[in-house]
């Protein structure tokens, strides 16, 4: 679903925050009354819960007080949640609410971190890291003069190494804000901690690659079908679309 946050956002966000409602409603049904089998018109519960992955990109934009019960409860549901955001900051500024913010963040179980450039941001990930024990080595040398002429020893040398613990944290903001492109951290599952590298697309050694994003966008408009009046012509939207996906009435003669 195209919301254009981009260009008008008041348009956007009151349709953002209905589907969130709607949605919402529709996982209250679903957790209260299960899903009917729809092949013999039951009405008690059916198969397995269903999956619902709902995936909001840019969600600051979007998100509203519909949002919040979408991620406490309607998990029971079959929902899976998957937002996406450049900075906590952005979702705090559009909620309006550091604690409602945090209420939010609290409902996501799986968290991954890019590089990121605000450390508030990467602190949401790294305070919830344990301190682990780091065992230092130091290696100390030394000479003693002997000022006694009388003495046979001229001098004395030593040689010591030292072994000291101390408590550091396993990742700090300033490592996250200094990832490479296309590396990650990920805090699965809600604390176990990897490292995510993930490849980057490069054009060598490619057949299917396009030669430039001209030609991608001229394969665009190529094949591009716009649906604006769908309501006009149904026989020809529904029932005369080539396998290709071009409307019938528009082919040519030799197919």
């Amino acid at each position: 679903m195209g919301l254009d946050a981009l260009t008008d956002t008041t348009v956007a966000s009151a349709v953002g925050n209905s589907m969130f409602a709607d949605l919402v409603s529709v996982a209250g049904h679903i957790y209260k009354h299960g899903v009917a089998d729809p092949k013999n018109g039951s009405n008690q519960p059916f198969g397995a819960m269903p999956t619902i992955s709902l995936h909001a990109d840019e969600f600051n934009e979007l998100i509203g007080d519909e949002f919040v019960p979408l991620l406490n409860k309607a998990g029971g549901a079959g929902f899976q949640v998957t937002a996406y955001t450049q900075t906590w900051s952005d979702v705090e500024a559009r909620i309006g609410n550091r604690a409602k913010a945090g209420q939010v963040a609290g409902n996501f179980n799986t968290m991954i971190m890019l590089r990121v450039k605000e450390l508030a941001t990467a602190e949401m990930l790294t305070d919830q890291l344990p301190k682990v024990e780091v065992f230092t080595l130091m290696s100390v040398s030394g000479v003693d003069d002997s000022s006694d002429p009388t003495s046979g020893v001229d001098f004395k040398s030593r040689n010591e190494d030292r072994i000291s613990v101390s408590e550091l944290p396993m990742l700090t903001a300033a490592e996250l804000v200094a990832l490479p492109k296309g590396q990650a951290f990920a805090m699965l599952e809600g604390g176990q901690l990897w490292k995510l590298r993930m490849p980057l697309p490069d054009a060598k050694n490619d057949p299917v690659m396009p030669e430039s994003l001209t030609a991608i966008a001229n394969e665009m408009e190529r094949t591009y079908i716009t649906n604006d009046h769908w309501y006009r012509v149904p026989e020809i939207w529904w029932h005369g679309v080539s396998d290709v996906g071009v409307p019938v009435s528009r082919a040519s003669s030799d197919g």
